[in-house]
């Protein structure tokens, strides 16, 4: 398979088989904490990177194989080793999977896009949206995500305040802390203003676990994570 991996054990949604719509590291950010080292194409240009029935066919063949019966997964999860939505047949993917199967459709998203009203509506189709927010302010989103030229934070609050009014079905949050770049408690209380407007269903704390981009990126201590949870409320959790 070269676009499907797994199925594998999720912390999060159980058994999930992934889906890549991208080449190794097409994105517009270069995170430093990712685990799939530095991004080769830094881009918000959004084509056609793979071809869709290439995606469709690789699905179909392993929905009718012997894998399916021995690991069912619990969702099928768009994310890979890019930016799903730069794929900009987006829309027709996720209407074809969902014709295929009635597993539950993610989609794990750096939202870096959904300024775009065209983005927002190409993601309307899937069950879950777990977009990840891990900056509020431009100085610390161009420390951590490092995004490409002309994205801005603000512009990526305002693409996921406009997309909870849109969407209707679950958004799981997630923020990936960083110690002594985003998780101070003065930049906590800063998120939870945003995050306020924002309303997600979820807001899932994620911590640097792997090996990652920038060798210095270190998580925050245990006692840290439950005082950013604590101020963010009863709709956060720990998922590292």
């Amino acid at each position: 398979m070269r676009y499907l991996y797994g199925p594998v054990h999720s912390r999060r949604l159980g058994l999930s088989l992934g889906i890549t719509l991208t080449p190794h590291k097409v994105c517009p950010f270069d995170c430093i904490y990712c685990q799939l080292g530095r991004t080769i194409i830094k881009t918000r240009k959004r084509q056609s990177y793979i071809k869709s029935n290439e995606i469709i066919s690789e699905l179909k063949e392993f929905l009718k194989s012997p894998a399916l019966k021995s690991a069912a997964p619990d969702y099928i999860s768009i994310s890979g080793f890019g930016e799903p939505t730069l794929h900009s047949n987006l829309a027709y993917l996720i209407a074809e999977i969902k014709k295929l199967t009635l597993i539950p459709l993610a989609l794990f998203t750096n939202a870096a896009l959904f300024y775009d009203p065209e983005v927002r509506r190409d993601v309307l189709g899937v069950d879950l949206l777990v977009p990840s927010l891990d900056a509020v302010t431009q100085g610390v989103f161009r420390e951590i995500d490092r995004p490409a030229p002309g994205i801005k934070i603000k512009d990526v609050i305002k693409g996921l305040v406009a997309l909870r009014k849109e969407f209707k079905t679950g958004i799981y949050l997630e923020i990936m802390l960083v110690k002594n770049v985003n998780d101070s408690q003065e930049y906590s209380y800063k998120f939870k203003e945003v995050i306020d407007r924002i309303n997600p269903d979820k807001i899932q704390l994620n911590i640097p676990v792997r090996s990652t981009t920038e060798s210095w990126v270190m998580p925050p201590d245990r006692e840290r994570l439950l005082q950013i949870k604590e101020i963010l409320g009863p709709k956060c959790e720990i998922v590292a």
